[in-house]
């Protein structure tokens, strides 16, 4: 990979990683300990059109620069398979793991832990269980292709 289209690469890497490490991990955390539950889950939702709209632009950039890239190495071909994965995670995510969540969540009269369980408050845990797990998924899958980066440069 070129050395220009190699920093673009990176640059797009560590955006994608660094988004999610802020907003996973310091964002949330702050807001939810800073506001009451169901305050804080409003707050986090409005954020969450803007982050994951964010995610899908970079895992789709992320693979424009990629193909830039020596397609015979085996490094090259795994990366593919990482971003293409992160691109099909962040689509599913936006246009269709987000708005079942948002459907479920309008149904939910409070979030509070001492509010009357329900099947639609299931259904939301569950829709958070794997939207947080696909975060994670995200994250993890980005720090691997960051780690693994160097062996496109060849």
């Amino acid at each position: 990979m070129k050395n220009a289209w190699f920093s673009l690469y990176l640059l797009v890497l560590a955006l994608w990683v660094g988004g999610i490490a802020v907003f996973t991990f310091i964002v949330t955390p702050v807001i939810f300990k800073s506001c009451a539950r169901d305050m804080a889950g409003d707050i986090v939702g409005k954020l969450f059109p803007g982050y994951f709209a964010y995610l899908l632009v970079l895992s789709a950039l992320a693979l424009l620069v990629l193909l830039a890239g020596n397609r015979s190495l085996l490094a090259w071909r795994v990366s593919f398979f990482l971003v293409a994965a992160a691109l099909f995670v962040n689509v599913f995510m936006m246009f269709k793991l987000h708005p079942a969540i948002v459907k479920v969540k309008q149904e939910i009269v409070s979030l509070d832990r001492d509010a009357p369980a329900s099947i639609t408050r299931d259904s939301f845990r569950k829709l958070h269980a794997a939207s947080a797990a696909l975060n994670l998924f995200l994250f993890v899958d980005g720090v691997g292709l960051l780690v693994s980066s160097s062996l496109l440069k060849r």
